[in-house]
């Protein structure tokens, strides 16, 4: 260590510790790497060899960004680190695919309070692992030493992606038409929102992530940390089947708000789907969370995936095939609701989000047992 940056790791950032980091995570990060990523890890930029895109007739760029939110507190508490690297992804390149874009290349973001090597290369052999089995090159990240700031043990992880689609490709509301059938896909668990909600009834209960829960057949902690669902490579293939060409027209990734407002994102003004909660039975984490915290389940839509993790909006008359097909893949499908464009009120509807002038959704019935 040279006297500067003794004298900075006196000030509490340890560029050593961030050192030892990197080549701890380089082999995971590397087998994300195909031929177009150029380097290797540690530049200052990620380079990807853009020419595939020549392929397309207008390809579009399609970004996003999102972190894990509060679940990274169970993590820490757990001191269990692999599992939010593939929340991370998840959360990422699973709303890149809605568009109906492939997820071409990553970059993530680490601040901790101090960097402890093999802890930050937990995070990102999850984040590379999930990378991979999404087909996302990984081309960088940036680890930050907040000392004062963050806790000796607290970090937070956030990451951008890139995709592309085709532009005649996209999928979106502007596809959905009268008697589009809608097909829900089964959700891991929580995935990573509506922690501040879990957090705040374990409180109430005096309850802790290590405590065994015979409900859940698990710790608290554990069931909580169970990592959210990749939909991407599976809903990509079902896109690309020839047999399939057309037949899906929009994509909903559950996430932040809930299973109504997030479907209404992706359907037009004017139209309508009322989603049958005895086509499902929420999941049991969801169920005893809810117990416990004395909510009935129709109360925590709004925070919780309850079960559906992404919704898909096809063509009636192969609704079938693009369900056996995803079933195929391994996801638990299953319809929940049609499309409609007749008038009617719509009271008790949730309309848009997110400033997002979309359909309207509610949802019906009682849940399955």
């Amino acid at each position: 260590m040279s006297e500067n940056s003794s004298i900075y790791a006196q000030s509490g950032v340890d560029t050593a510790a961030g050192d030892l980091a990197v080549e701890l995570m380089k082999s995971a990060v590397a087998r994300t790497h195909g031929p177009e990523v150029i380097g290797g890890v540690g530049g200052f930029a990620g380079l990807f060899d853009a020419s595939a895109l020549k392929e397309y007739r207008r390809p579009l760029l399609a970004s996003a960004t999102d972190g894990v939110g509060t679940k990274v507190a169970i993590a820490q508490a757990m001191d269990i680190h692999h599992t939010i690297g593939q929340d991370l992804v998840a959360m990422i390149v699973d709303d890149i695919v809605v568009v109906g874009a492939k997820p071409l290349a990553m970059t993530d973001y680490i601040a901790c309070g101090k960097v402890v090597p093999q802890r930050i290369a937990d995070i990102v052999r999850g984040i590379a692992e999930a990378c991979e089995a999404t087909g996302t090159a990984l081309v960088g990240g940036e680890t930050a030493e907040h000392p004062g700031l963050l806790g000796v043990d607290d970090y937070d992880v956030a990451g951008a992606a890139v995709g592309v689609v085709e532009a005649d490709r996209v999928l979106g509301p502007e596809r959905v038409t009268d008697g589009d059938v809608v097909l829900a896909m089964g959700a891991s668990g929580l995935h990573s929102n509506g922690f501040s909600l879990v957090r705040h009834i374990l409180a109430e209960r005096g309850i802790g992530y290590t405590d065994h829960s015979a409900e859940l057949g698990s710790s608290y902690g554990e069931a909580l940390l169970v990592p959210t669902a990749l939909y991407t490579s599976p809903l990509l293939r079902a896109l690309e089947d020839p047999a399939l060409d057309g037949a899906i027209h929009a994509l909903s990734h559950v996430t932040g708000g809930g299973i109504a407002a997030n479907l209404a994102r992706v359907l037009p003004v004017g139209s309508w789907t009322e989603v049958d909660r005895a086509s499902w039975s929420p999941l049991p984490v969801f169920r005893h969370l809810a117990d416990l915290g004395g909510h009935a389940l129709d109360s925590v839509e709004g925070a919780w995936n309850l079960g559906i993790g992404m919704f898909a909006v096809v063509e009636a008359a192969r609704a079938e095939g693009v369900a056996e097909r995803l079933r195929a893949e391994g996801l638990t499908v299953w319809q929940t609701g049609t499309v409609s464009t007749a008038a009617r009120d719509f009271a008790g509807f949730e309309q848009g989000a997110k400033g997002v002038d979309g359909g309207a959704v509610r949802l019906t019935g009682a849940f399955a047992g």
